[in-house]
């Protein structure tokens, strides 16, 4: 469907970082493809902050996919496809991806952006790589678990990540454990196996 990337003109006058903040959004959708964001079967507001799926129709937006067998689960009754991307909308019609809907945390009725977290790990300066992964929680349904690699010669305690971590998250998203490993694994195209960690850990014993 294609998204636009440019400031709109009225923000040619904003501060350098307000202007950054925008541009590092996905943008807004090319013409004549309508989008929307829907939480809980409600569509969700324009307000940059309430995530939800993002759903997507247009005259160049699929309508079916051939032979498959989750067609219905795909598309809403009234024709927009669902994207499994979870995004944000502010008012000027700027889309912001969070993450996938098979990889958000969903602990105690909130959704985590496992993403959030990995990008904030991985501006830590000992922490090369980082991936977050929810797993089953006998009390909140999932909490967030962070498998994190170290740069060379660098060294971090889980108390320091929590505590840098802290500075830009409520306590409640921050992961409740943090495990150090040599690698994380990847897909053919390099992207996090987060099915495979799922795996690795599936048996994780959480402290109570």
């Amino acid at each position: 469907m294609g998204t636009g990337g440019s400031l709109k003109p009225h923000m040619l006058d904003w501060p350098a970082e307000k202007k950054y903040e925008v541009r590092a959004k996905q943008g807004w959708p090319a013409p004549f493809v309508e989008v929307r964001i829907v939480k809980d079967g409600a569509v969700a507001p324009w307000d940059g902050e309430t995530p939800g799926e993002l759903e997507v129709r247009g005259p160049w937006v699929a309508g079916s996919y051939y032979d498959a067998p989750d067609q219905a689960k795909r598309w809403s009754e009234d024709g927009w496809f669902r994207t499994g991307d979870i995004a944000t909308l502010d008012a000027e019609g700027y889309i912001r991806l969070v993450d996938r809907a098979k990889d958000l945390v969903k602990s105690g009725g909130e959704w985590i952006s496992s993403v959030d977290l990995e990008n904030t790990l991985m501006a830590h300066p000992a922490v090369k790589e980082a991936c977050v992964v929810g797993l089953p929680h006998p009390k909140w349904q999932e909490r967030p678990l962070a498998a994190v690699v170290l740069r060379d010669g660098a060294s971090a305690t889980e108390h320091e990540l929590r505590e840098f971590l802290g500075k830009s998250f409520a306590s409640w998203q921050v992961p409740d454990a943090f495990v150090f490993v040599e690698a994380i694994p990847r897909t053919s195209v390099g992207k996090f196996k987060k099915l495979a960690l799922r795996e690795q850990f599936a048996g994780w014993k959480w402290k109570t």
